[in-house]
């Protein structure tokens, strides 16, 4: 479930914006070219490289994500008390991400 924004709040996410935007496009052209090299019947494991590195390159960006949420909304709930909260859906996304 999304969490609500607070009006007016500035999340440590926001000051590296351009940052991540800069490597998600660059993820979107790696998925482009992974689809041409699909579609023009690439060698498998030429594919699977790309692929690889497409995933690390998305794992950096979740990585980053991850840090500021901490630095910033994790340090901020438990300065406000609702630290057990942040910490569990905290938490909760690493499970996910170290189980897929």
């Amino acid at each position: 479930m999304a969490k609500a924004v607070k009006p007016g709040k500035v999340y440590r996410c926001d000051e590296e914006k351009e940052l991540l935007l800069t490597r998600m496009r660059r993820i979107e052209g790696q998925a482009r070219g992974i689809a041409r090299m699909i579609e023009e019947g690439r060698y498998c494991v030429d594919v699977v490289q790309q692929l690889t590195a497409l995933s690390s390159a998305a794992d950096e960006v979740a990585l980053r994500m991850l840090q500021d949420h901490i630095k910033g909304c994790v340090t901020d709930a438990i300065r406000e008390e609702r630290g057990e909260e942040a910490i569990e859906e905290l938490m909760g996304v690493i499970r996910k991400a170290i189980h897929r």
